[in-house]
């Protein structure tokens, strides 16, 4: 599978080139140019400029205001926007320009913290396998996956990706379904055997029968539910909107009682000045900033301001199994002995044999008879049947370890102990024989990470009412892991539409949803849930691509982290709006009376902002 690399952003995508940026800068500019003219006595001309210089710059604020409103949102903008309109009708640009430099630095801020917009389904494109091939009466052809017909015939190399889904005809293998299914263990791929496009192809070659074209394969209808997932993805009102909706009317209230008690067009101004909800503009964004950078310490990498002020408002999480909760590798929990020879001792048989697989599961028996020290003879006479396993001679002695069917071949006698074995655990078994006699059972599973426990304890102080477990791994297997952890709602056997269905209902129930998840069957879900969570140092890839938060580290505690640092970030953004709007409120108090003439008004805003600002950067800490 090659590597893919994402496109480069353009230059309207840079947010240090935005829109907000260059008026921002530009209303700045003016301001100290204008004040620099002012001093050398050309105060009249500067009036004059800085008025043209304020209908242009202030054009854009009204224009996006004029929108909201036509689409019935009126928050921070609607007060900035009166305000402009009333400097300029009054003929005062210097408080109208600070409020055009207000506004737009705040909006360059928040443009600042989202960075990029995802690259979800570009990636995800662009890991799609992209050729096949084709089995003809001459031999085989390259072909474009897209040119597969139902029906066609494919031989399916060692390394290569599936092209679309289709029925295995010919050959043998181990299939690595991780990346769709969550499964960690290879499966072994023999005829009539079904495989969806994106599976990745192991040891072996096959030949398969294509049942789907690749456009309706699996592969492509996770891409598809990414993109729709993305596309009616609903975000949760951001923290400044919230306010705006009771202070807007405040301050609508507080300038016509201004007029009604004065009549003077001048202290309306002066309210709007000091009224115009710079804290609600800026103390979001640069909480944000502080709080991503924080998090970026942490080896954690926040996408957008939105997704950390979701992230602290989070109800419910809902976790993935396979690389999530637990590692993603296989490991061998333990050998029983059959038939009187001790388990070390065969174990060690076994360990000996499997040195010469290419099994993905022959390295973790090696890797567990070395944990026990154990010396390993070299094997002879080596056969292997891939996908199913391997014999050969071991101290003179012959050896079968695979599936009860295989090592049945060798053993007939012990048929009915090993299909007792395989009842009695459902999960992955594998068996050992030695000159026809069963003489030991492996049982491998995937291993727990061991701070799940303390996660989750964690998310319960921090109010998560709910943790669900959703996985494409077997329903008994992941009911198993969830009764190890102390997670009641399970769920199994799932398709990565499955997994998204169940994500939008608990949005629809009203929950806010964090979905953590580390590989491409994730994807969908994460992209659907309010906060998906990609743990890259396991998964990465396309994961990461569609999730709002990816953490680098293999450390599952990280969420935890995340989560404390969002409500951090949104507690000392609500604190510095709350002490800024007070600051305000009373201002507009004093200009209602005629104490704070405009052009003051605008330079008492500043201060207030500065020490918004200051109160918002505790969020680093």
């Amino acid at each position: 599978m090659s590597a893919t690399v994402g496109t480069a952003p353009s230059l309207s995508d840079r947010p240090y080139l935005s829109r907000p940026t260059i008026i921002a800068a530009l209303a700045a500019v003016t301001m100290l140019a204008g004040g620099a003219a002012r001093a050398t006595g050309h105060g009249s001309q500067v009036n004059r400029v800085w008025i043209v210089a304020l209908i242009l710059l202030g054009a854009p604020i009204v224009w996006k205001m004029l929108v909201a409103a036509r689409h019935g949102r009126f928050a921070t903008d609607l007060v900035a926007a009166a305000a402009l309109i009333a400097a300029i009708l009054l003929r005062e640009p210097l408080p109208g320009l600070v409020i055009v430099l207000m506004q737009t630095g705040g909006e360059a801020l928040e443009r600042y913290a989202e960075g990029r917009a995802s690259a979800a389904v570009r990636e995800l494109e662009a890991a799609f396998p992209r050729h096949a091939r084709r089995v003809r009466d001459f031999g085989t052809e390259d072909i474009d996956a897209n040119a597969v017909l139902v029906g066609d015939t494919l031989l399916l190399r060692p390394g290569e990706l599936v092209p679309c889904d289709g029925i295995v005809v010919g050959g043998f293998s181990d299939v690595d379904t991780s990346s769709l299914t969550g499964e960690p263990v290879p499966i072994a791929a023999s005829s009539d055997v079904r495989l969806l496009s994106g599976y990745l192809n192991g040891s072996g070659s096959l030949t398969m029968r294509a049942t789907a074209i690749a456009g309706a394969s699996q592969y492509a209808r996770i891409v598809e539910l990414v993109r729709s997932a993305q596309a009616t993805k609903s975000p949760l009102q951001r923290v400044a909107e919230r306010y705006a909706v009771w202070f807007t009317p405040l301050t609508a209230l507080a300038c016509a009682a201004t007029y009604y008690a004065s009549g003077d067009w001048t202290r309306v101004l002066a309210v709007l000045v000091v009224a115009t909800p710079c804290p609600l503009i800026l103390a979001p964004p640069v909480a944000i900033v502080a709080g991503i950078n924080r998090a970026a310490r942490c080896q954690i990498i926040v996408r957008n301001g939105a997704a950390l002020e979701q992230l602290g408002s989070i109800t419910t999480a809902v976790f993935d199994k396979t690389g999530t909760l637990s590692v993603g590798r296989p490991a061998l929990q333990r050998m029983d002995a059959v038939d009187g020879l001790p388990a070390g001792d065969a174990l060690r048989f076994a360990a000996a044999l499997e040195q010469s697989s290419s099994h993905p599961l022959a390295r973790v028996v090696v890797l567990a008879a070395a944990q026990g020290a154990a010396t390993l003879p070299v094997p002879s006479e080596v056969v292997e049947s891939a996908g199913q396993g391997i014999t050969g001679m071991v101290d003179g002695r012959r050896v079968h370890v695979g599936s009860g069917k295989y090592v049945g071949a060798g053993a007939p006698a012990d048929a009915m102990t090993m299909r007792a074995a395989r009842e009695a655990d459902p999960g992955l078994t594998s068996f050992v024989a030695i000159d026809g006699r069963l003489v030991g059972v492996m049982h491998f599973a995937d291993t727990l990470r061991p701070d799940v426990g303390a996660l989750l304890a964690r998310l319960a102080r921090r109010g998560v009412r709910r943790t669900i477990l959703l996985s494409g791994d077997h329903d008994a297997t992941t009911r198993a892991v969830a009764e190890r952890v102390g997670i009641a709602e399970v769920r199994g056997d799932l398709l990565p539409e499955d997994k998204v269905a169940a994500v939008k209902q608990l949005v629809r129930d009203g929950e806010v949803v964090l979905m953590v998840g580390d590989g491409t069957n994730d994807a969908p879900a994460l992209s659907a849930a309010h906060v998906g969570i990609a743990l890259a140092g396991h998964g990465g890839g396309i994961t990461s691509e569609a999730a709002d938060v990816i953490i680098l580290s293999d450390e599952l505690e990280r969420v935890g982290d995340a989560i404390a640092i969002a409500r951090r970030t949104t507690r000392v953004a609500r604190q510095s709006i709350w002490a800024g709007l007070g600051m305000s409120g009373i201002a507009m108090i004093f200009a209602g009376v005629g104490m704070i003439p405009p052009a003051a008004g605008a330079v008492l805003q500043e201060a207030i902002d500065v020490a918004v600002i200051l109160n918002a950067l505790r969020a680093s800490r």
